[in-house]
């Protein structure tokens, strides 16, 4: 995976952009938006990409800090933010409940074992501290979800010819949705593992969602 995303890192905005029809913008604004961060909040952009969460975050509020982590040293070298940490996010090199908000952009779906990520960042969550996360998601029709999943691929396939003189530089989007979660099921399990006031919002009929989700206050806090 680490490869794969070196190799994709000087091409990932062009491509996001691409992806979206150029609506991952406005969806990562709104993500931020709908978060309800405190003032001078203390943020981390885990799968940090290019680094745009940590931007508009401070670009909201000068006086917040983020902290952008990523597995590719080459993603954070060209995000070129301070405190760039390079680690694991199945083992979060962090304190117990020192993040105001974790944000993940297109990352949930890229890690092997889900429910131990987000087991950690609700560890690093302080409490009332939101988890904002913008992926790719499973529509939830069988004919729907076919149809994009065709599309998401020939368009990888392009992308990856025109850009790397490789077709299947890009299907990894694909691929790596095939056995994710629709948007219900991700609430869901957010639900299980203890978060609270889980909310989600989906566009191009469920082939992307972004969830919010709480660390409850106290462990006897009502999960919705």
């Amino acid at each position: 995976m680490r490869d794969m995303f070196t190799t994709v890192a000087p091409r990932y905005d062009f491509i996001t952009w691409a992806f979206s029809f150029g609506m991952d913008s406005g969806w990562k604004q709104l993500a931020v938006e709908r978060a309800g961060l405190p003032r001078s909040a203390v943020v981390l952009d885990l799968a940090c990409g290019t680094g745009d969460f940590s931007k508009l975050v401070c670009r909201r509020d000068p006086s917040a800090r983020t902290v952008a982590m990523d597995l590719t040293p080459s993603m954070l070298r060209i995000a070129r933010l301070p405190d760039p940490v390079c680690a694991d996010a199945g083992s979060l090199p962090f304190a117990d409940a020192c993040f105001d908000a974790v944000f993940v952009g297109y990352g949930l779906r890229n890690f092997p074992d889900l429910q131990t990520v987000l087991r950690e960042v609700r560890r690093v969550l302080k409490p009332g501290g939101v988890l904002a996360s913008l992926d790719f998601s499973l529509p939830r029709g069988a004919l729907i979800r076919q149809i994009y999943l065709a599309y998401l691929y020939l368009q990888g396939a392009l992308w990856g010819l025109l850009l790397h003189g490789k077709p299947r530089v890009y299907t990894y989007i694909p691929d790596s949705l095939r056995s994710f979660l629709s948007a219900a099921d991700l609430s869901s399990l957010l639900a299980t593992l203890g978060f609270s006031q889980v909310d989600a919002r989906t566009f191009i009929a469920g082939g992307i969602a972004i969830h919010w989700a709480r660390n409850p206050r106290t462990e006897s806090a009502d999960i919705k």
